[in-house]
């Protein structure tokens, strides 16, 4: 599974955050379909609302089809593993993979044809706590969430959460290049013998508490253009 959130700020147009992490899944997919693939498992697409209040439409979704590690749903043991872009406009560099030290190597494994572009590497990450970004709500619930890591070049400085988000910051050669990435890496998984691993029912880190609504909140930078 992969997706983004698409709503935004509401100081910005929101083309750094997310619509243009929405548009590299989209361009994913369809890259996929015109391809004519035919995975061995069905790989889904799902673009989210709320996320800058508190990830409320991820949190929704994975409550009504998963549930939780502690009280599962029959699809719970259908996901393999749920990609989130939410971090700019540059390629993906690298993941944080929810799992085990052998989830980040399954998704390095399928990430690193791609290490002439840049990409170094993931990591494993034992965190299920909610707010950030999309991929928590399906940490929190024990799934296997991965966070692609970019190139931030304006975002984390100069376009997040501010009147800047727009889209003149977008850097077309590294969308366009990380949509092919994306597509190869969930196209990989999907056709992989083995699901990514989670982690075993006693190694299963302790969930921490959802946040409220508005948990997202931060006051508003307003950046002046020069």
């Amino acid at each position: 599974m992969l997706g983004g959130h698409y709503d935004s700020w509401h100081d910005a147009t929101g083309a750094t955050d997310n619509g243009i992490g929405s548009s590299m899944m989209l361009e994913a997919v369809r890259i996929l379909s015109a391809l004519h693939v035919k995975p061995r498992r069905t790989i889904r697409i799902a673009l989210w609302s709320g996320e800058e209040q508190g990830l409320l439409g991820s949190l929704a979704y994975v409550q009504q089809h998963f549930g939780s590690f502690e009280n599962q749903k029959p699809e719970y043991a259908k996901l393999d593993a749920y990609f989130n872009i939410d971090s700019g406009t540059g390629k993906p560099r690298g993941a944080g993979v929810f799992g085990p030290p052998a989830a980040a190597d399954l998704v390095r494994e399928a990430m690193m044809p791609f290490a002439d572009w840049g990409f170094v590497g993931a990591a494993a990450s034992d965190s299920r706590r909610t707010g950030g970004t999309d991929s928590a709500s399906f940490n929190n619930a024990g799934l296997t969430g991965i966070g692609l890591a970019q190139d931030a070049f304006d975002y984390g400085s100069f376009t997040h959460h501010t009147n800047l988000d727009i889209y003149e910051r977008i850097y077309e050669e590294d969308v366009r290049e990380g949509a092919v990435e994306i597509a190869s890496a969930v196209y990989a998984l999907a056709m992989a013998d083995q699901m990514v691993p989670r982690f075993k029912p006693e190694e299963m880190p302790k969930p921490v508490p959802e946040p409220g609504p508005g948990s997202q909140a931060a006051p508003v930078r307003h950046v002046p253009a020069n």
